[in-house]
């Protein structure tokens, strides 16, 4: 996929060294099943900088065809031990070189875990637990999205 990364420096905080984006589907990328609006040309613009990662129960079984087109790895969860399994990864990729996405109860170690957690709250709506432990939120996924294509943003947000 990309030797590169995304780098910002955010003042009085840290230095972010992004190379992969690992993401919940449901809540996050799609709503009951379909891929938001915007999302898959807004994920295109990032992929010759990160490596995309989806991770998803995929309750609705919609998730691979909706990504098709979009290179990435996909990672379909057993329904038991999410939370566990998305940290898990991440910790394998390199939690320092990570921004993770998402919305739910079980993105909560996942988002605590990346160098960059942020939590978007759209009509599925977001868990408190997801929440306390994102360093940010967005209102929705090209948003959050975005944030990665103009890092003055999370410098803004993020600086001390």
């Amino acid at each position: 996929m990309t030797e590169n990364m995304i780098e910002v420096s955010i003042p009085g905080h840290k230095v972010l060294r992004l190379t992969h984006l690992v993401i919940d589907y449901h809540g996050t990328l799609a709503c009951d099943g379909l891929l938001l609006p915007g999302v898959a040309s807004t994920l295109e613009g990032l992929l010759d900088r990160m490596e995309l990662h989806v991770m998803t129960a995929d309750i609705f079984g919609k998730a691979q065809s909706q990504m098709l087109g979009i290179p990435h790895h996909f990672e379909k969860l057993d329904p038991d031990n999410q939370a566990t399994a998305k940290r898990d990864y991440v910790k394998a990729l390199g939690s320092e070189s990570t921004v993770c996405i998402g919305n739910g109860r079980n993105d909560r170690m996942m988002l605590a875990e990346a160098a960059l957690g942020i939590v978007v709250v759209q009509e599925e709506g977001a868990a408190v637990e997801a929440i306390e432990q994102a360093d940010m939120n967005c209102t929705d996924a090209v948003g959050a999205l975005k944030l990665l294509t103009n890092t003055r943003r999370l410098m803004a947000t993020l600086r001390s």
